[in-house]
């Protein structure tokens, strides 16, 4: 009896996504949901990122964890408008909480907006919050496996990243058996080995970032 109680509940969740999504649109604001493990790196990946954006690009983050507000204190460090979703112990942000963070957001004022979802590699890929790209961020301490050990965020990623790359001799981290793991469910998603803490291998997630920003958003210039 409990699968058509998980389907409702996907069901409700996905219509308000749909709303979350014509928000977004109207306001030609670029959505990103970045999802990962605890301690892959999603808040230094993002904090590396928002030191990178070009000149004129607005970014906005949803911060979502079980607790604290840490890493929206590190964000916010930054200038950068960010609003803190608490889940109480639920595994991953849904449509609706997304939804009751935007009148805190001003959408009007951004060209971006990253949502860091809890950190978890199951819950949070069966649940749409209105975004239009996904990103999953692995990490070479984590080891190589992960993509054959859980297939589903990956089938769904837009974009796949390999953190803490400056470690992977140390970790003797096989990219050819991550990679085969990716590809077994997600033939042409870009998977970028990088680093935020040296910023080697940003250049090519910035490249990629600024086109998706570029296809949304009108990037406001100074001058």
């Amino acid at each position: 009896m409990k699968v058509p109680v998980v389907k409702e509940i996907l069901k409700a969740n996905d219509s308000v996504a749909v709303e979350n999504r014509e928000t977004f649109d109207r306001a030609r604001v670029l959505v990103l949901d970045v999802m990962a493990s605890p301690g892959a790196g999603k808040t230094s990946m993002l904090l590396t990122t928002l030191d990178r954006l070009d000149e004129g690009v607005r970014p906005g983050v949803i911060e979502g964890d079980v607790a604290s507000s840490i890493d929206a204190d590190m964000i916010a460090a930054r200038d950068v408008p960010v609003v803190q979703i608490n889940t109480g112990g639920n595994c991953h942000l849904d449509a609706p909480m997304v939804r009751s963070a935007l009148p805190h957001m001003d959408l009007d004022n951004l060209d971006v907006l990253f949502i860091e979802d809890v950190g978890n590699l199951i819950c949070p890929s069966n649940y749409k919050l209105g975004h239009h790209y996904s990103v999953v961020v692995s990490s070479v301490t984590e080891g190589h496996d992960k993509a054959h050990k859980y297939p589903g965020i990956f089938a769904g990623a837009d974009v796949v990243m390999i953190n803490k790359w400056d470690l992977a001799d140390v970790f003797e981290y096989d990219l050819d058996f991550f990679t085969q793991g990716v590809r077994m469910v997600n033939r042409d998603v870009p998977i970028l080995p990088l680093s935020s803490k040296t910023g080697e291998g940003f250049d090519p997630w910035m490249e990629w970032l600024h086109t998706a920003v570029g296809s949304i958003a009108p990037v406001q210039t100074t001058g």
